[in-house]
């Protein structure tokens, strides 16, 4: 029996930036990032990852028991190993430096991806008001492991932002 032709050459699909609101929580939902240490352990590790190119970081906040983050991957990287860069390289320092053992993240992650600034918007004030919601401060500028006070942060994409019909035709 033969092989089916396919319609379309997958080294051919280019898939380009995408903009991805990730959630990913620690084995068990224990409170494992809950210490300073280790929350910031963890955004060392993920400004690093940034820092080489892998990634845009657009927003983040560290939970004491998962982090949520706002990022772009081109085209040489995909969501899945973005994640894996995070959850993988914070596991191997928090191994070395803090002494802690695996498991340390549950299996997977969630993914959603942001098409538009509205899109882009939401997430990003969902990231920064989450521990606010989850009572764990007051205001949105108490929390130390989030993105909230942060200026040194990757912009929304161009292409993400809208497009009006009297900017396209201004002279």
């Amino acid at each position: 029996m033969s092989i089916p032709r396919r319609h379309s050459d997958p080294a051919r699909v280019a898939a380009g930036e995408r903009t991805f609101f990730i959630t990913a929580s620690t084995w068990g939902k224990r409170g494992l990032l809950q210490s300073s240490r280790a929350a910031e352990l963890f955004i060392r590790t993920i400004y690093d990852y940034r820092g080489q190119g892998k990634y845009r970081l657009h927003e983040f906040v560290v939970m004491p028991d998962h982090f949520h983050v706002l990022i772009t991957v081109d085209l040489d990287m995909t969501v899945e190993q973005a994640v894996q860069l995070m959850k993988g390289g914070f596991s191997f320092r928090a191994g070395k430096e803090l002494g802690l053992k695996a498991p340390f993240w549950q299996r997977g992650f969630s993914g959603i991806r942001v098409f538009d600034s509205d899109a882009f918007e939401n997430q990003s004030q969902y990231i920064r008001n989450n521990p606010v919601e989850a009572h764990l401060v007051r205001t949105v500028e108490e929390y130390p492991y989030s993105s909230a006070q942060r200026s040194d942060l990757n912009p929304m994409l161009e292409r993400l932002k809208p497009v009006f019909l009297e900017d396209l035709y201004s002279v």
